[in-house]
């Protein structure tokens, strides 16, 4: 079988730059040959001076190497067109970016990848990034759920126009994005510029034995709520398994040497909330076992009731009666989990993080908590 095509979701506030940093992907000389989809939904073409075409074709080839294609309609049938005319020879590209309008949910984007049994057989969704404008984010953030929506998917997050605004505008910003999404590393990119590599090979949808969370976030969570944790292990989880969806990717092994410490520590002062997000997440562990039974019926039903208000969430099990890690991780409804390593010389103890729109917290974390064995 055919190696999987990695897919990047570039989601982002409007103005927050991400023509330029399309316009950098499409220009560069990176070596890489890349399908850019321009998801527009049928809206007027901001980005036409990237794109000069003849009302009929739809793909354009790029100086170096990569391609750029417009739809108005159905991804899925974008991305099955991208793979009809590569298998004829007409094209040829490695990775395929998909640009969402500034205010689409990347929600319904994301699940294509897992609901549409010919993309998942040959694309790999990679990761969400999610540009977010230094100067407007807090307006934007308070008036558009779509914006904290873009958040809270995100597996990255990159603070652009971040030269308009002071540095504590900026430590503002990202301790409230840290809030509503712990898992994201947090960087900021003017102009575009940020280094290739913090762009592709994310792999935020593996489901792998990595749980990064910014150590800031842990501390202000348990600094914050005492939930009878008396532990501290906001230490990163063991062995990175990389088991994902059965597929084989044998490059797992190299994408997690620098997630999650790009936040800037130096702004206690910074560390009251002023904004109360609608979308918010919060962190369960626990050093005691999970009752396999139990947990499969509360997950589903949280599943079934905030199957749409949950965006993202993972976690590394403790489960009663088995040796190794359980990982799960899950968009909305749609739950994948599979069996890890071995605790080995570890501690076991579960750590799971939820990511949604307006969640009962504490209601969740006692319902986990009366599944312990």
């Amino acid at each position: 079988m055919s190696k999987l095509t990695p897919v990047t979701i570039l989601t982002g506030f409007l103005g927050s730059g991400k023509t330029t940093l399309l316009k950098r992907i499409l220009n560069e000389q990176h070596g890489m040959k890349i399908a850019v989809i321009e998801n527009e939904f049928g809206e007027e073409n901001i980005d036409n001076e990237i794109l000069v075409q003849d009302g009929r074709e739809q793909i354009v080839q790029m100086s170096n190497g990569c391609i750029c294609c417009t739809i108005r309609g159905d991804l899925v049938q974008a991305l099955s067109g991208l793979l009809t005319r590569r298998d004829a020879g007409e094209i040829d590209f490695d990775r395929v970016v998909i640009e969402t309008t500034g205010v689409a949910n990347p929600g319904p984007v994301a699940q294509t990848f897992f609901m549409d049994e010919e993309i998942a057989s040959r694309y790999l969704l990679d990761a969400v990034i999610t540009l977010v404008d230094a100067k407007h984010a807090h307006l934007q953030l308070d008036k558009q759920e779509e914006a904290q929506r873009q958040v809270g998917f995100a597996d990255a997050i990159f603070i652009t126009k971040s030269d308009l605004v002071g540095k504590d505008d900026v430590a503002d910003l990202r301790h409230r994005l840290l809030h509503m999404n712990p898992r994201a590393p947090i960087r900021t990119a003017d102009f575009g510029e940020t280094p290739i590599e913090t762009i592709f090979d994310l792999r935020g949808f593996n489901l792998n034995e990595k749980l990064e969370l910014d150590p800031e976030f842990l501390r202000a969570d348990e600094h914050d709520h005492d939930h009878d944790h008396d532990h501290e292990h906001g230490e990163q989880c063991g062995a990175d398994c990389g088991h994902d969806h059965d597929h084989d990717h044998d490059h797992d092994h190299d994408h997690d040497h620098d997630h999650g410490h790009h936040h800037g520590h130096g702004h206690d002062h910074h560390h009251h909330h002023h904004h109360t997000d609608r979308i918010a997440s919060f962190v369960f562990r626990s050093d005691k076992p999970f009752h396999y039974g139990k947990l499969e019926e509360f997950l589903s039903g949280i599943l079934a009731v905030y199957g749409e208000k949950l965006l993202r969430y993972k976690g590394v099990l403790y489960m009663e009666g088995v040796d190794r890690k359980v990982v799960f991780q899950g968009v909305h409804q749609l739950m994948g989990s599979d069996i890890g390593a071995k605790w080995d010389d570890e501690t076991p103890g579960t750590k799971m993080v939820f990511i949604g729109v307006d969640l009962p917290r504490d209601a969740i974390l006692k319902g986990l908590q009366n599944c312990l064995a």
